[in-house]
């Protein structure tokens, strides 16, 4: 007969495995570090198109007049947006593989689709804001619709993500109270916070 240590062996392996089954395990904190380098990279970029040579932390007034402008700050996003996804795929395919793991697997579809829907439903909004001129709530929408995608997936990722969801929304308020710091908001959002939290859930689950 089993003692009871060994008992409580069998069930904290049965929870390990209940618990993989349904979190997307392959997330590397060190996709996150890189998707905050990317998004600083490209809000250095949307300071030299937008601010330059004035001080990102500069109150703007004016608006986007020139479509040119506004076409090159929706390609540097887009930009920032592929590497990010590119890097972050890659580096949990090589996670799953290390684990002996599919990446692509039933958590894996229903992760994307709670992720897209709230995504894509931001992504449409914010394109219809910005035909409409409205260019100072661009930046909080990110912000709050990406926080809200987070907080949609979390149930099938680790606590710290949905916890990155608050943040963001959080941030996104803000933004959206002090409209015309869009870029300083925008570069804490997608770009020092995401280096936080991948910092932390590179400590605690990839090390």
């Amino acid at each position: 007969m089993k003692e009871i240590p060994e008992y409580e062996k069998d069930i904290a392996s049965i929870r390990t495995m209940m618990e993989r089954s349904v979190k997307f395990i392959s997330l590397s904190g060190l996709s996150g570090i890189l998707a905050g380098i990317y998004a600083l990279a490209g809000a250095a970029v949307a300071w030299q198109l937008v601010y330059y040579p004035r001080s990102p932390f500069s109150y703007r007034i004016e608006t986007l007049q020139e479509a040119s402008t506004l076409t090159r700050l929706l390609i540097t996003a887009a930009c920032v947006l592929i590497a990010s996804l590119g890097t972050g795929l890659w580096l949990s395919q090589r996670k799953a593989k290390k684990h002996g793991m599919n990446l692509w697997n039933v958590t894996t579809k229903t992760l994307a689709i709670n992720l897209a829907i709230p995504l894509v439903t931001g992504g449409l909004f914010i394109l219809i804001l910005l035909q409409s001129g409205h260019y100072g709530i661009a930046a909080p929408a990110c912000l709050i619709f990406y926080g809200l995608a987070l907080i949609n997936a979390s149930a099938n990722l680790y606590d710290e993500v949905r916890y990155l969801g608050y943040s963001e929304i959080v941030l996104g308020l803000i933004a959206a109270y002090l409209a015309g710091y869009g870029l300083l908001f925008w570069t804490l959002g997608f770009g020092v916070l995401h280096i936080i939290y991948g910092a932390v859930m590179y400590y605690r689950y990839d090390k």
